[in-house]
């Protein structure tokens, strides 16, 4: 256990940032789970609505310091690529 009341102090915003940073990650990732369903199952408009909420989710991620900006590049250019295969077939 820490001892100065500054280490304490940490402990205690490290825990309330940890439990911040997860609720992001599992926000955004359900958002993906979403945008993917409706991928294989929904319409068109569907998928497009979901991966706009999508988007915006791993944005705001990367912006808060969650993830690192290109891996949200990455995740944003790999569900473009499934929107865009849902939208031309």
């Amino acid at each position: 256990m820490a001892h100065s009341k500054s280490a304490q102090k940490r402990i205690r915003q490290n825990a309330k940032a940890r439990a911040r940073n997860r609720w992001r990650l599992r926000t955004m990732r359900e958002s993906i789970k979403k945008f993917q369903t409706a991928c294989s199952t929904g319409t068109a408009t569907e998928a497009s609505e979901a991966f706009k909420k999508c988007v915006s989710l791993i944005d705001r991620t990367a912006q808060k310091g969650v993830i690192h900006k290109n891996q949200a590049s990455r995740r944003k250019s790999r569900l473009h690529a499934q929107l865009k295969a849902k939208t031309s077939s």
